[in-house]
């Protein structure tokens, strides 16, 4: 009794556990959280009471969720564009709720302290309240998440966003461009362009913040437009394309680090999008000079050969080799022994 009382919490801390779990309440009794560790709906109340600006970022992976991490990024969404970035598709419908789950966990693993939000991906949440509530329910609890986004302001989708917050699930809304609903926008087309467009997008805004929700994405409209909504509404607004009157920025890892420069990826890279970096420069430099080195045969070289065995037992080996009827490995064994006896010398 005595070690499990000793290596279960040490279990706890070496294991990141779901960002919704409280960490410290295990066999020792609630303990005082620090407040600095996770961050929270309350932290984001207080930013945005403070008028100071929220950070979000796109990631789907536990590497880019741990330099959201290290950034101090406020809020890591794991969205649907994942369909994409990751996936190659050319719209966000194809990507499932299992895949997402997939994404949502490994970026779980990786942030410890920005607020974790899953997108609810296509065809998981539209058919009823129940639907988007048990699918919520999976992104909390299978993937990890401290809440959820939806997209759009039709009359169910608002209805789902409700059922979901009254289940205990706190939800983002998504209003302007919403991917999902590219069937009915014609493609991927700005929104709040003409004056019925940009006051449904701020009815739809404030219809999401009335059942409940504690931000809103506004996605692809003027910045005129969403200054109004961010002016009209009491939570935040984050904005992606939407000019910079909003309470707070998204964008995504891939996009705002220059990591993808294949023509399918510049295709779908928006035009809002400032690269910060051109990582995927780097990256496709770091990949020729590898094969490069291979094919001369520079790489591996002494310094990425670390592992030695002693001539003695390389001789044992080669004998080994020859009882088992294996004499060209042995030949090959012995040649290099005579080769790295001649490079000492």
């Amino acid at each position: 009794m005595l070690f499990r009382t000793q290596r279960i919490p040490s279990l706890f801390t070496k294991i990141r556990c779901m960002s919704n779990i409280p960490e410290n309440s295990v066999y020792g009794g609630p303990k005082p959280q620090n407040p600095n560790q996770r961050v929270t709906l309350t932290h984001l109340r207080q930013k945005h009471k403070k008028g100071e600006p929220i950070t979000v970022v796109t990631a789907y992976d536990y590497p880019s969720a741990v330099h959201l991490d290290t950034a101090g990024i406020d809020v890591c969404l794991v969205g649907d564009s994942a369909a994409m970035v990751v996936h190659g598709h050319d719209t966000t419908l194809p990507i499932t709720l299992d895949e997402m789950l997939v994404h949502c966990r490994a970026v779980a693993r990786g942030a410890k302290t920005p607020l974790l939000v899953g997108d609810l991906p296509f065809g998981s949440y539209e058919s009823n309240s129940n639907q988007a509530v048990d699918t919520a329910v999976r992104i909390l609890k299978e993937g990890g998440m401290d809440a959820i986004k939806l997209e759009g302001g039709s009359p169910s989708r608002i209805t789902a966003a409700k059922a979901i917050v009254e289940a205990g699930i706190a939800v983002m809304g998504h209003v302007g461009l919403t991917p999902q609903a590219i069937s009915v926008l014609g493609g991927f087309r700005p929104q709040g362009k003409n004056v019925a467009s940009a006051v449904k997008v701020v009815e739809t805004a404030l219809a999401l913040q009335e059942v409940g929700c504690f931000a809103v994405v506004l996605e692809c409209v003027p910045a005129v437009v969403a200054a109004a909504a961010t002016s009209a509404l009491r939570i935040p607004t984050i904005g992606i394309g939407a000019g910079p009157f909003c309470s707070g920025q998204v964008l995504v890892y891939h996009d705002l680090l220059g990591m993808l420069q294949h023509p399918h990826h510049a295709k779908v890279t928006p035009k809002f999008c400032k690269q910060y970096a051109r990582v995927g420069d780097v990256i496709n430099k770091a990949l020729s000079e590898y094969k490069e080195e291979v094919m001369n045969g520079s790489f591996p070289g002494p310094a990425h050969t670390p592992y030695k065995i002693t001539d003695t037992e390389v001789n044992k080996f080669a004998n080994e080799l020859q009882k088992l009827g294996l004499d060209k490995s042995a030949a090959v064994v012995a040649e290099k022994i005579n080769t790295s006896s001649n490079s000492k010398d």
